[in-house]
This record gives C-alpha cells, sequence and structure tokens, in this order.
C-alpha cells in the first residue's frame, strides 16, 4: 500500500479553496451547477479544478460529506431518545431541516455518486441508525410494520421535492401529513 504525499502548500490552498467554494455554490445552485462557477469562485482555473477533482463525484464528496456527516451525528445522538415515536420523527424533522437549510444538500438526499467513496460510508452507516430508530418504533407497535427502511428513500426524496418546489416551510406540513399515516393503526393521538 502506497501513501500518498502531502499537497504543496499551494496546491493544499487551491484544493481548500475549490472545497469551500463549492459548498457554496452547491448550497445556492444544487449539485449539477456549473463548475466553471465553483472555479471562478474560487478564483482559480478550471484546470486547476479537475486537477484536484477529476469527477463531480469526488468534488461533491469533498464539498458535502460534512452535511452527511452531520446528519449521521444527530441520527447517532437521536437514537439515544427514550420515546421511540420520538426518536422516529424527530430524525425525519431534523433531517427534513438540513435539506431546506441547504439546496445541495437536498439534492444529495436523492442522488448517488458512486466516486463519492466518503459520503458513501456516510450513508451506510446513517443507514445502519435509521434501521435500529425503525426497528424500535416497530417493536414498541407505534410505527406502521410495514414501513421499512426502504421507504424512508421515498419519504425522503418526497420533502426534497416539497422543499424544491413550495415556498418556506410547507415540508413540515407535509412531513405531519406523512406521520400520520405512518403511524400504527389505531395510535394516532387526539
Amino acid at each position: 500500500m502506497t501513501t500518498a504525499r502531502p499537497l504543496r502548500r499551494d496546491a493544499q490552498r487551491n484544493r481548500d479553496l475549490l472545497v469551500a467554494a463549492a459548498r457554496r455554490v452547491f448550497a445556492e445552485d444544487g449539485l449539477d451547477a456549473a463548475l466553471e462557477d465553483v472555479a471562478k469562485e474560487a478564483g482559480v482555473s478550471i484546470g486547476t479544478l479537475y486537477n484536484r477533482f477529476p469527477t463531480r463525484g469526488k468534488l461533491v464528496d469533498a464539498a458535502m460529506a460534512d452535511k452527511v456527516a452531520e446528519m449521521v451525528g444527530l441520527a447517532d445522538d437521536i437514537v439515544a431518545i427514550d420515546d421511540p415515536w420520538l426518536a422516529f420523527t424527530t430524525l425525519l424533522e431534523r433531517a427534513g431541516e438540513l435539506q431546506a437549510a441547504d439546496r445541495g444538500y437536498n439534492e444529495l438526499c436523492c442522488r448517488v455518486f458512486d466516486d463519492a467513496d466518503v459520503i458513501n460510508a456516510h450513508h451506510e452507516r446513517g443507514a445502519a441508525l435509521m434501521r435500529r430508530i425503525i426497528d424500535r418504533a416497530h417493536a414498541a407497535g407505534v410505527l406502521r410494520r410495514d414501513f421499512d427502511v426502504a421507504d424512508l428513500s421515498w419519504v425522503t426524496w418526497s420533502i426534497a421535492r416539497t422543499i424544491e418546489t413550495a415556498p418556506g416551510d410547507l415540508w413540515r406540513r407535509q412531513l405531519a401529513f406523512l406521520l400520520d399515516g405512518l403511524r400504527a393503526p389505531g395510535r394516532l393521538e387526539a
């Protein structure tokens, strides 16, 4: 196994500028923003961008991994909530809040970049935590038995699309309707 050599100081500076610029541009314009805009925002040439990040997925990985790690950290905290229904609803609410705050993250919740190794590793850890939260809600009888972790992608997708198309916090209203439908039969609160 070979160890990668550390970047020269100027190369590291350019990489850091590109990552910071990509975070800003993706948050504002989404993951399909022109990479030329990222390079311009960073104050470097497009060649420098491609030298550091040969694919969009690699740039997304470097720019967005922290956001995905933040959601995984939240899920790790949420697992500790005693009330299984509160844990489940908190997970979805916090995910929606992160999605609503950052267009790039919102889009990332509905896309996969095969070459985004760090993000994909975070997704695996997050999926395991979500499975635990869902299993606890099933065991407590508060979540529909036919809902599983794969269905969570549809909930995330619907919230993402609502955030894209509806103003303000209307995604919260949609989530409330979804949660009412996901409660185990006979478990609706008055």
